[in-house]
């Protein structure tokens, strides 16, 4: 942010005029675009325990035989190793989306992240799945359809009172959606 800033103060300044006119209405546009990606990502990360914890729950009842001995979900220590790799690929969606970026996500998360898995014996077919699920539960907290238990409180970004654009609001959906596919297609 303070980039943008920056950048508008030196080139007025560098003019010897104010900040005004289409810069103002640009930095504002950046300001408001930056809180709707800071309620999404707050959205997500909020509920990040329950968004891995259902992906990879939703996968392996898709697939029973990982907590079959044997399986790569069979021990407990398999087990937390993949509720740990599912937070560290949403964590790197979530810095992707703040950032409005999937370099961060590419550079730190996916580089040899298929070679990995391949090396481990990882289904790299269980783990896109376990990614499409929280592709589909983080979509729903951004977009507020994440209703669960009965839940009729509609908690997304437009409730919360910080963005009130329901157009940007599916446009970071989207985004979101995007960066998901970004994971299961190098992991596939």
């Amino acid at each position: 942010m303070l980039d943008a800033f920056s950048r508008a103060a030196v080139a007025a300044d560098a003019s010897g005029s104010f900040i005004g006119g289409d810069k103002l209405s640009a930095l504002k546009a950046f300001v408001a675009d930056g809180n709707k990606r800071l309620d999404a990502v707050k959205s997500i990360s909020t509920s990040a325990s329950c968004i891995v914890t259902d992906s990879v729950a939703g996968m392996i009842c898709e697939n029973t035989g990982l907590t079959a001995p044997g399986g790569n979900c069979y021990t407990n220590r398999r087990m937390a190793a993949c509720l740990r790799d599912g937070e560290i690929v949403l964590r790197y969606v979530s810095y992707a989306l703040l950032a409005g970026d999937a370099s961060v996500l590419q550079d730190r998360c996916l580089n040899g992240l298929k070679e990995t898995y391949a090396a481990l014996g990882v289904p790299t077919g269980s783990a896109a799945r376990a990614v499409a699920i929280m592709k589909a539960c983080a979509v729903a907290h951004i977009t507020g359809t994440n209703k669960r238990f009965g839940d009729t409180a509609n908690n997304n970004l437009l409730d919360q009172g910080t963005s009130k654009d329901p157009a940007g609001c599916q446009s970071l959906a989207s985004e979101a959606s995007g960066y998901f596919d970004t994971v299961v297609s190098a992991i596939s």
